[in-house]
């Protein structure tokens, strides 16, 4: 028997040996690694390895959840965070389990270009390797010893990018998917659907007639969580000859998904278009199980789920059901239930997509703008993301194409049921018992029934171009766009305040002189709040009319109307605004498609209006008084991130006040702590050898407390200070930090 373990052992090595798995891993200052490999196999490996020095238990963690074992491992009372809401862990396993089909996700790899494989092959190899050189003692601290700290196989990268491919579509149906049932099962459910996904950012590219230096210039800040797997991640890749990039990815990516090289620049904004529809079936009288569609009766699916739970315990077994668009969804509290004459069905444009990997490949190879629209568009692999870029040559990109339904606006309206028109702003619902309301299949999409890149929105220019999240139809206010499809997004509607403090920004910056990187980093960071600019004189005088709220008066006259952290009186608007700004008829001067940036505008203070703020006022002095804190309190004071014992304050607001360097907090003892803002921000230019990139990532690299990367950069991003990336050779090896790691197998 002995002898026989040996022998696998060897042959183990042979195999691995026979893969030649390569990867050289230099950390440069904050922790970066840059990671060189002479292929594909060996940069997965390299990445893997270093991602898992820095962050081991949150993707371990991860791949937990997407095997659907959860309940397994931290128990079935317990919850998982899916994208940005809360869901019980027997929901989560129930979605995984049923959503993810292994065996199609396995024969569409087969499939893939040999570089895609080999990174995955090569990054399970990479997790793997450094498993085994900690050995159980030196995991850490955080995971030490839980079962769910294992090897992995390509299977599980496969279920990872499957998640992240449905995080703007079916992963936020997910407790409506894992609980639906037949009016004859259901059990008492108030699940909803969130109004947003949670993510955003700002993205702003300007080309070289708006530039200082005639090059092109990048302004990525991407407004992602702060915790789970979908925190960013520094990394440096290289394959001499065929890829050179640097930037941030997120747990499990290979190499940057948001960067730059020698030639170009690009960030990410979630855009607002929808990667999915809704169906709405019309059941058989007799059969809940039963959906007709062009009078013809069709029987449901049902799959039975076993979840597993820990020992002792019988499996959870759960049932769920799926018509020929996709599985069945129940949300009561949306409007989506299931009765006897109607049920509910989600049709999801990401499922399977796995040339995402591939359209990325492409923008982190491209010499140009116009290579980065050739990869986007060909591909249609972006799954819920703008790309917004800019070259060396002075050409500025947005890109608003994705995997998107390919629905029309006519088919839209034709195909409305008497709900569609009540959740329009959340979905789009089309009726499910005509054919003819299906998606549409067009020539030349790599999977029928996506909208063609033709049918969606792409701005080429040499000025400038944004988005923060709003539609395409303001990219630039100098030429709004013709409306497209409404599953794109809205047009010709009243923009967002952050949107509108984005373009006014830099329309004011541009009147002064053209982009200059340190214009750029001030703009980012400036923390301005538009709400207060277009609000807080009329709110001050409303104070001052009544005695009772003279306090608040004194306070808001001595802000400065930013959310610094030497900002005084910033909470206590917070709280004013996040109620005032939900009051009917807020505005005296309504939304004017002619003048979509500056409207609507003045505060209405008089009437029911005056009593209306002046009780939002009060309530906001007592509830500022009641989190303890004085009105004029220093907004660094009541921001904060904990790193260890230590307290770092942290600036930026909620993009609902119009800041621009959004952080979204929750509320602990003792003030806010961020949880979704403001993530890596990078500006990037260029000069005659390459790339000019200054960047910082406000959590810091690390998850892990015992890591020396844990907030350096956190007290970077709270001081405002910025990091020059080091990119060249020399660059590199003048900030090196530690000895150069060189692995193989």
């Amino acid at each position: 028997m002995r002898a026989a373990a040996v022998i696998i052992v060897l042959l183990a090595g042979t195999a691995a040996e026979a893969r030649g798995f390569r990867a050289e891993i230099v950390r440069t200052a904050h922790g970066i690694p840059h990671i060189t490999a002479p292929d594909f196999a060996g940069l997965g490996y390299g990445v893997a390895y270093a991602y898992g020095q820095d962050n081991l238990c949150l993707l371990a963690e991860e791949f937990a959840t997407v095997e659907g074992t959860r309940s397994l491992h931290f128990g079935p009372a317990g919850s998982a965070t899916l994208g940005f809401q809360t869901v019980d862990n027997v929901s989560s396993d129930v979605f995984f389990r049923s959503t993810l089909d292994l065996p199609a996700l396995k024969a569409q790899w087969r499939r893939a270009g040999a570089r895609e494989r080999d990174l995955f092959t090569g990054f399970a190899a990479g997790w793997n390797r450094l498993l085994r050189d900690l050995g159980p003692a030196r995991v850490p601290e955080a995971c030490r010893g839980k079962p769910w700290v294992r090897p992995i196989t390509t299977d599980d990268l496969l279920r990872l990018n499957e998640k992240q491919m449905l995080l703007a579509g079916s992963l936020v149906f997910a407790p409506a998917i894992a609980n639906a049932a037949p009016p004859s099962g259901q059990t008492a459910l108030n699940i909803d659907i969130p109004t947003e996904m949670g993510l955003g950012s700002n993205g702003w590219a300007f080309g070289a007639d708006s530039t200082a230096n005639g090059r092109g210039l990048v302004v990525g800040n991407p407004h992602f969580p702060w915790f789970g797997s979908a925190r960013f991640w520094q990394m440096h890749t290289t394959v001499p000859g065929m890829l050179d990039v640097m930037g941030v990815g997120i747990g499990g990516t290979p190499f940057p998904s948001l960067g730059f090289n020698k030639h170009v620049a690009w960030t990410h904004t979630v855009t607002a278009a929808r990667h999915f529809t809704i169906h709405a079936l019309t059941l058989d009288a007799a059969d809940p199980m039963t959906y007709i569609v062009d009078g013809r009766p069709e029987k449901m699916t049902a799959q039975t789920i076993s979840v597993p739970v820990p020992a002792g315990a019988q499996p959870i077994t759960r049932t769920v059901y799926a018509s020929r668009f996709g599985p069945m969804v129940m949300a009561p509290a949306a409007g989506l239930g299931w009765s006897k004459t109607t049920a509910y069905a989600l049709k999801e444009a990401n499922r399977g997509n796995q040339r995402g990997l591939t359209a990325w490949l492409g923008i982190a190879t491209a010499r140009s703008t116009a290579d980065i629209r050739q990869a986007v568009e060909t591909t249609l692999g972006i799954p819920w993301v703008n790309t917004i870029a800019a070259d060396s040559a002075g050409n500025a990109l947005l890109a608003d194409v994705t995997a998107v339904p390919n629905v029309s606006a006519d088919q839209i309206k034709a195909c409305a049921t008497p709900l569609s028109p009540r959740v329009a702003a959340r979905f789009v619902l089309l009726d499910g018992s005509k054919s003819s309301c299906d998606w549409t299949a067009a020539k030349g999409t790599p999977v029928a029934g996506l909208m063609p890149a033709t049918d969606q929105a792409v701005f080429a220019r040499r000025d400038w171009v944004a988005n923060s999240n709003d539609s395409y139809w303001l990219t630039t206010p100098k030429a709004p766009a013709t409306p497209l499809s409404p599953i794109l997004g809205s047009s010709q509607t009243v923009r967002t305040l952050r949107t509108r403090s984005g373009l006014l920004e830099i329309e004011r910056n541009l009147a002064a002189g053209k982009m200059t990187p340190e214009t750029a980093k001030t703009m980012a960071f400036a923390n301005k709040s538009l709400a207060a600019e277009l609000a807080l004189p009329a709110l001050i005088t409303l104070a001052e009319s009544d005695p009772a709220l003279g306090p608040a008066a004194t306070a808001l006259k001595g802000w400065d109307q930013r959310f610094d952290n030497s900002s005084r009186g910033a909470f206590l608007f917070h709280h004013i605004w996040m109620a005032a700004q939900n009051i009917p008829g807020l505005w005296a001067t309504p939304f004017s498609v002619a003048d979509p940036v500056n409207t609507p505008h003045t505060l209405v203070t008089s009437g029911e209006q005056s009593t209306k703020l002046k009780a939002i006022i009060a309530k906001a002095m007592a509830d500022v008084r009641q989190a303890g804190f004085a009105l004029d309190a220093p907004w660094g004071d009541v921001q904060w991130a904990p790193r260890g014992g230590e307290k770092i304050a942290i600036h930026g607001g909620e993009g609902d006040h119009g800041v621009l360097n959004v952080q979204r907090s929750m509320a602990v003892p003792g003030g806010l702590n961020p949880v979704h803002g403001t993530s890596y921000i990078q500006v990037v230019t260029f000069d005659e050898t390459g790339p000019v990139a200054d960047a910082v990532l406000s959590y810091s690299q690390s998850t892990d407390p015992a890591s020396p990367w844990y907030g350096d950069q956190t007290r970077q991003y709270s001081a405002k200070q910025w990091n020059r990336l080091p990119f060249t050779k020399a660059e590199i090896a003048a900030t090196q930090v530690g000895e150069v790691l060189r692995l193989r197998e």
